[in-house]
């Protein structure tokens, strides 16, 4: 008779290698949204324009990686293709807008660094906010 532990940790080693989180959501089909842009600047107008923008991804709960580099974590390609559309709907008329979706498991290959000290990459959160 296997002992619980020990069934358990076996458990995990079959999750892990089948891409399956913690909470049974998989790291090959959770998805993380890359949006990169480059809006112009060069009149007040356009600079309100960029600002809002960058505030609308803040609102739908977007981080900043880099300038004009925005991600965001979510559970499913579904509500990532959604976010997809709702910004893309929103985009500044002038300049260019890219989403990237990137599954959590490639995601996680990132390498961050520094000038040449490495960085950690980002985690997925812990919690879903809802909104």
């Amino acid at each position: 008779m296997i002992e619980p532990e020990v069934r358990r940790l076996v458990s995990l080693r079959t999750r892990e290698r089948r891409g399956l989180r913690q909470g049974g959501v998989s790291a090959y089909r959770s998805m993380w949204l890359v949006v990169l842009f480059d809006l112009p600047v060069g009149s007040q107008a356009e600079r309100r324009a960029a600002n809002r923008y960058r505030h609308l991804l803040q609102d739908e709960g977007f981080v900043m990686k880099q300038w004009s580099v925005y991600v965001r974590y979510f559970d499913s390609r579904a509500k990532a293709e959604a976010a997809a559309d709702r910004l893309g709907a929103q985009a500044p008329p002038m300049g260019l807008v890219s989403m990237l979706f990137l599954t959590d498991k490639q995601y996680g290959l990132t390498r961050n660094f520094e000038g040449a000290a490495p960085r950690p990459t980002e985690k997925k959160p812990e919690q879903l906010a809802l909104f």
